[in-house]
């Protein structure tokens, strides 16, 4: 869910993403979050997982996670395979750049 909330917050509302943010980066409790919003437990627990179904929902369509995932895989292997074959500089210095774009 981490994952997700990275990759999808933006197209959250401001709501939706201080309760995430709270609950699964800053590991408050449901009831901490209620007491802070001054809102029901329950009103934070349906929120959350309602944002939880919107995000998964967001990757099911996008699937930016799941590409992430692969582009990175890949990006390990083509390290692996550069290094081991000898002087490939200007390969490492392009699987680099590909790292730093994630």
């Amino acid at each position: 869910m981490n994952y997700l909330f990275d990759f999808y917050q933006a197209l959250l509302t401001l709501k939706q993403r201080n309760y995430m943010e709270m609950y699964f980066i800053e590991d408050y409790s449901l009831g901490e979050i209620s007491e802070l919003n001054l809102v029901s437990r329950q009103a934070v627990y349906d929120n959350i997982k309602r944002t939880e179904t919107i995000l998964e929902s967001y990757e099911q369509h996008l699937h930016l996670y799941d590409k992430f995932k692969k582009r990175t895989s890949l990006i390990d292997e083509m390290e692996k395979t550069v290094s081991t074959k000898g002087d490939n500089d200007d390969l490492l210095k392009m699987i680099n750049q590909l790292k730093e774009l994630d």
